[in-house]
């Protein structure tokens, strides 16, 4: 800064280094709002394509239960499956992320690192030998079946989700309420839980988008045609005589089977990004 003085006033000029200095501090700014428009574009264009396919007419078809399909039941299906791969995977999820974090043995290092290296066995590789067990089981062609195939394959990445989550926790809590008689499980329902709170709505909600999405485990695994889940019933309503698909039907269906998630998400999301937020960092 330069200053000019007069008999009467003082006047401060600006210096000339502060103008770039300003102009360091909007550039930031406009760079963050180019990226952010382009990344909301590039997302939201889809989803406009998507509704834009949407008409009165293909939700009619896709309601019409005359092609032996009940869009209804197949929702209910599928919101069964998703509860109930949910809740298993939650529960154990926990309770093994509770384990790893708070209560190491020896080998759990090597365990843990064996339950992520199952993130790298694709599941449509031994689809065969998860059919003949669930046919020797008596769970094939049971929704209760693919309900827990669909929990096994999400538990790897709740089990870590929750096993972050627990060790973030300072173990002073658990040794306090160990102290006034507390056992293992009680320390973790009544302590640990509520503070891992954001773990434990990440893992749920993962695991339930994973489960109302699922389509391949569902085709492979249920014969029966009232027990498809809503992903299938799409599938086939939006495939004509010839084998040819109807986009039209496939993007309602689709808009259909988007509206659940997104509820959900937004209802959760603010524990959702903290739960991420919290395995991530740790």
């Amino acid at each position: 800064m330069t200053a000019t003085l007069s008999s009467t006033t003082l006047v401060v000029l600006p210096n000339a280094t502060q103008r770039p200095q300003r102009r360091q501090r909007i550039l930031p700014r406009v760079a963050w709002w180019v990226i952010s428009v382009c990344l909301a574009v590039l997302f939201l264009y889809p989803i406009g394509v998507m509704l834009s396919q949407v008409g009165p007419s293909d939700l009619a078809q896709i309601f019409d239960s005359r092609r032996g399909l009940s869009v209804w039941q197949s929702a209910g299906n599928s919101a069964f499956v998703a509860l109930l791969a949910t809740g298993v995977a939650v529960v154990v999820s926990t309770c093994a992320g509770y384990a790893f974090a708070k209560l190491p043995y020896r080998g759990s290092s090597i365990a843990f690192f064996i339950t992520l290296i199952t993130f790298m066995i694709p599941f449509q590789a031994i689809i065969t030998p998860l059919y003949l067990v669930l046919r020797d089981i008596g769970l094939q062609n049971t929704l209760v079946g693919v309900a827990l195939v669909i929990a096994t394959f999400n538990l790897p990445l709740g089990i870590f989700l929750m096993r972050n989550s627990f060790a973030a926790i300072p173990s002073s809590l658990e040794e306090a309420a160990q102290i006034d008689g507390a056992t293992a499980f009680s320390a973790m329902w009544r302590v640990m839980l509520p503070v891992a709170v954001p773990g434990v709505v990440s893992t749920a909600l993962l695991s339930f988008f994973a489960a109302w999405n699922e389509f391949f485990a569902a085709l492979i695994l249920i014969t029966d045609q009232k027990l498809y889940t809503l992903p299938v019933s799409i599938g086939i309503l939006s495939a004509d005589a010839n084998f040819q698909l109807d986009f039209g039907l496939m993007q309602t269906g689709v808009a259909i089977t988007v509206v659940p998630c997104v509820v959900v998400y937004l209802v959760l999301q603010k524990y959702y990004v903290a739960g991420l937020l919290g395995g991530a960092l740790k």
